[in-house]
């Protein structure tokens, strides 16, 4: 018996003999991929996210604890007239223990290695995307209790509204202290770009992401030469939860990943085709809203397409090669009359 040599009989005698390899071919994929993306510490939570990710045009990025290592270093104290340093670092320390904020616990080493102790709070709330609010004992006997308030300027300003914006240098950031309607004075620190932070962006635009933004809740004055120094152009500050969501969900090229690590990026993590949470440090909210969970406090995994690309090629292969191999066997069984059922 001669060989046709066309391609379609092939792949019918392939369907009709052993369609089980062929069939398993694309779950073998995923699996794959999954296996694969494990040994680099991410964790996909379905085969679909893999399918995504081969085709990303697009990636946002929050900045503090993913574009920055969210420890940032003190600077400096501003305080205002009436307050003076220690009282304005150990207030801020004293309601930041009760944030969940990756700079909060910054601002709390920041007082332990000067040595400020921590004051006993009489209750506290975090207010998300704002800051946290805690009732200390008042030192004056006409108030029963002072209420801290550490956060963004814009929030604190509806309390005290004699709030002045701190003068920054490029990288520096700024957190703001009020006791009760009085404007005690900013806390300045400075937070590390990323080490591998250049060299992942720049793998996924040589991979094929042809945009590239910077979604945060920092002001620009602290996100924009973060931006510029990585090679991102398009940079959106003071961004509440909600306005992260509107201004990814409006972002073409499609499909988009979104990176982030807090709190405040569970809604955005969530409303992105892709979702990629920095998990060793970040917020739990973020983990369970995001598709796919780093394990480890690093961007290097980032770049995702080589290692999705090779597993899927290579899984197909196998599963196409074994079904191969098992129509051949098959048919040459049932030539020789020896095929069993």
């Amino acid at each position: 018996m001669g060989v046709s040599g066309e391609a379609v009989r092939f792949a019918e005698v392939l369907v009709v003999a052993t369609p089980c390899p062929l069939l398993i071919a694309a779950p073998v994929a995923f699996l794959g991929g999954m296996s694969r993306a494990a040994r680099f510490g991410l964790i996909v939570k379905g085969g679909g996210t893999l399918e995504q990710l081969s085709r990303v045009r697009s990636a946002a990025f929050d900045k503090t604890g993913t574009i920055t290592t969210g420890r940032p270093a003190l600077e400096r104290i501003l305080a205002e007239p009436g307050f003076d340093e220690m009282s304005v670092l150990q207030f801020a320390a004293s309601a930041e223990v009760y944030s969940s904020h990756v700079l909060a616990e910054s601002v709390v080493v920041a007082a332990k290695q000067h040595g400020y102790p921590l004051l006993d709070a009489l209750g506290a709330e975090e207010i998300a995307t704002n800051g946290v609010a805690a009732e200390f004992a008042s030192d004056n006997a006409e108030d029963a209790a002072t209420t801290v308030r550490v956060g963004k300027p814009s929030w604190l300003r509806e309390f005290a509204p004699a709030l002045a914006l701190a003068p920054l240098e490029p990288g520096e950031l700024a957190i703001y202290v009020a006791l009760d309607d009085r404007f005690a004075g900013a806390i300045v620190m400075r937070d590390q770009t990323r080490d591998e932070a250049a060299q992942a962006l720049g793998e996924l635009q040589r991979l094929g992401a042809e945009r590239t933004l910077m979604v945060t809740g920092d002001v620009a004055a602290t996100a924009e030469p973060i931006a510029a120094g990585l090679g991102i152009n398009e940079v959106h500050a003071e961004c509440r939860p909600s306005d992260k969501v509107s201004i990814v969900s409006a972002v073409q090229p499609r499909p988009l990943i979104m990176v982030g690590d807090g709190l405040n990026d569970a809604p955005v993590l969530a409303a992105a085709d892709i979702g990629f949470a920095m998990g060793a440090r970040g917020a739990t909210a973020a983990s369970e809203s995001a598709d796919i969970v780093n394990r480890y406090d690093t961007l290097t995994s980032l770049p995702w397409r080589y290692v999705w690309e090779r597993t899927r090629c290579g899984s197909l292969s196998r599963a196409s090669g074994s079904a191969s191999s098992s129509a051949w066997v098959s048919c040459s069984s049932q030539r020789s009359g020896s095929f069993q059922r």
